[in-house]
This record gives C-alpha cells, sequence and structure tokens, in this order.
C-alpha cells in the first residue's frame, strides 16, 4: 500500500439556511480558498444543503409541518444543479470534496434522505451513502438509507471513508469501514443537537460525544479522523425560533459543536475551530502503520472462527418493474429506472 501524505481542511461553516443554491455557492468559495492554501480534501459538515432541520426537535410534531415543508422544498436531488456546482469547483481546484445534503427521493414528493458523496478531483461521485438510521428527532424527517454506501474509495491521497453523524455510535458499520483499508475516516455533525429544555437539565454535549467517538474509532481502526461539525448563524437561529423565546432558549443553551482532526491514535492533531472558518492539518498516512502492530482488529487481532459478519450492500428501490416481453404495443409506455 502506498504512503501519502496531504493537507486536509475542515469547513466549518454555516449554511445559507433554506438556500441550497447559496449555500453550494459558498462551499464553492470555501474549495477556492482551501485549495489556494494548499489542502487536497475539503470537508463540509452533515446535511450542509440546505442546513440541519433542528426544528424537529424543538416542536411537537403537529406544529412543524410547515417546518417540514420549507425544509423538504430546499432539499435536493443527487443530480441537481446544487451536486453539479461543487462537482464543478472539485474539478476545477482539482481536490477531493465530501459534502452532507438532505436528499430527495425521486419516488416520493415527501421522501429524503440524509445522506453524503465524496467527490473525486475530476468532480466524480466516488461514495453516496445515505445514513442508515436517522437518530431520535430525525427521524420526523429523513428516511432509512441503505448498505450501498458503506464503501471505502481508494484515491490518489488514500483510502477515504466516512459516516453520518451518530452512524459512527454503530460498532458494525465502524468496522464494515475498518475491513476495507479506510485510512481517513469523515465524521459529519450537525451544529448542534438539543435533547432537553435548559431548566430540565443540560442538553446532551455533543461536542464531547464527538470527540469520545471519533477518537474511539481512530484508534480502533488506526486511521486518521477529520471531523465536521454545521455551524448556526443567526439567520438560520431566527428563521427556526420564529420569535418564540422558549425555543430561542433551547437554541441557545445546547453545546456548539467544533471540528478538528485526529491521529491513528486518537489524539488531536492541527486545527480545532468552533467559530466560522477553515481548520486543517497535515496527514501522512505513514503514521498509520505502526499502530496497527498493537492491534489489528480486521487482521491478526481478531478471530475469524468466531466472529462472522455480512453486510448488504444492496441499494434499496421501492419496487421493481418487470416488462412483459408477449405483449407488445405501440401503446406501452417505458418506464424509466429510479436513479440511485
Amino acid at each position: 500500500m502506498r504512503t501519502v501524505s496531504f493537507k486536509a481542511a475542515a469547513a466549518h461553516t454555516a449554511s445559507v439556511y433554506l438556500d441550497p443554491l447559496a449555500s453550494a455557492n459558498k462551499a464553492c468559495s470555501v474549495i477556492a480558498e482551501a485549495s489556494r492554501n494548499g489542502a487536497s480534501l475539503v470537508v463540509f459538515s452533515e446535511s450542509f444543503l440546505p442546513g440541519f432541520p433542528i426544528w424537529a426537535a424543538l416542536y411537537p410534531p403537529i406544529q412543524s409541518h410547515e417546518h417540514f415543508r420549507r425544509f423538504l422544498n430546499a432539499s435536493v436531488y443527487v443530480d441537481g444543479p446544487e451536486i453539479e456546482r461543487v462537482r464543478k469547483a472539485a474539478t476545477d481546484y482539482g481536490v477531493f470534496v465530501s459534502i452532507g445534503f438532505s436528499e430527495r427521493n425521486p419516488a416520493s414528493v415527501g421522501g429524503l434522505w440524509n445522506s453524503n458523496i465524496l467527490i473525486s478531483d475530476a468532480g466524480q461521485i466516488l461514495i453516496h451513502h445515505r445514513k442508515l438510521v436517522a437518530t431520535f428527532f430525525e427521524k420526523l424527517v429523513w428516511d432509512p438509507g441503505d448498505g450501498a454506501g458503506l464503501v471505502v474509495a481508494n484515491t490518489r491521497i488514500g483510502r477515504i471513508g466516512g459516516l453520518i453523524c451518530g452512524e459512527n455510535t454503530n460498532p458494525l458499520a465502524r468496522y464494515t469501514l475498518m475491513t476495507q483499508a479506510e485510512q481517513v475516516h469523515i465524521s459529519t455533525y450537525p451544529p448542534i443537537w438539543p435533547t432537553r429544555v435548559p431548566t430540565e437539565r443540560d442538553n446532551y454535549d455533543n461536542r464531547a460525544a464527538n470527540r469520545i467517538r471519533a477518537s474511539a474509532h481512530c484508534f480502533e481502526a488506526k486511521c486518521f479522523g477529520i471531523i465536521v461539525a454545521g455551524r448556526l448563524d443567526e439567520s438560520a437561529r431566527q428563521s427556526i425560533a420564529l420569535n418564540d423565546p422558549t425555543v430561542a432558549a433551547v437554541i441557545d443553551a445546547s453545546p456548539k459543536a467544533s471540528s478538528f482532526f485526529l491521529g491513528p491514535t486518537g489524539a488531536p492533531v492541527g486545527d480545532e475551530l468552533i467559530d466560522e472558518g477553515i481548520g486543517y492539518a497535515h496527514i501522512d498516512l505513514e503514521d498509520c502503520i505502526e499502530p496497527k502492530r498493537f492491534h489489528d482488529v480486521v487482521a491478526g487481532y481478531n478471530r475469524f472462527d468466531i466472529f462472522d459478519v455480512a453486510v448488504n450492500r444492496t441499494r434499496r428501490k421501492p419496487i421493481k418493474f418487470v416488462k412483459d416481453i408477449t405483449t407488445e404495443s405501440s401503446t406501452d409506455t417505458e418506464v424509466q429506472a429510479l436513479p440511485e
């Protein structure tokens, strides 16, 4: 396996909330700046397009229909113009890009997935992953994904994989990527993740939780970690709170996530950001080798005669059309296959 060193960038930036095209343009500007600063890989947060649906935690379901409608209409198709702009920027600046987005389902006017793509430096989509299970209140927004995106891409800067937010708590999902010789693991998160009214008890500390699970994965996989969270700017805060002081109080009391980098022992490397900006880290894949001698859970430090793991990477679709070749009619309508 070849050894490579490169510079990675974490885009700790706010989306232009519910404006996917403006958010895509902002992503392109960040890609340009990171490229000028020598980055070969630029990572954006979970649901960067069009922002994260924090409102699902803050309103009862029967009071969130309008929030859902706005969010759905601002979500994007994987082959839409917003993703195309980001792919073009990756090509223009010769960098790899990972970006999270709320993906519209072509089979349903109300169906969404929480998705992430890894784009090559030639603009190709190398990995298209849909979050396996939406977490807690996210189930009111996003549908379950499938295993088709549990892939590690073999690129000129190393073997890159990634999971979305709470998936990094799933040891089997993480193990699936480890078994594909993952060298760089991307974890993406929302800006905040409210769980309680502040008068009851402190909210879930997502900043601490993100560090714990990212460190665990890097230590177990002996890989580098790029952990990127979103930011919530004042415009998004106002759009979500709608002048409701109780909702605003929960938003303000929720810990703000940071973006940071980890090495193959789980120790910090590079920058950590809590304010708007781009963080950088130098990644030398040679550093992944020595820790593998201590415990390599996908090789000599496991018992495959005892543990047997199977993963279904089939892309799931709601229906399969079978054409009746015995009937020929000029009025027959061809049904196009649903895109992935």
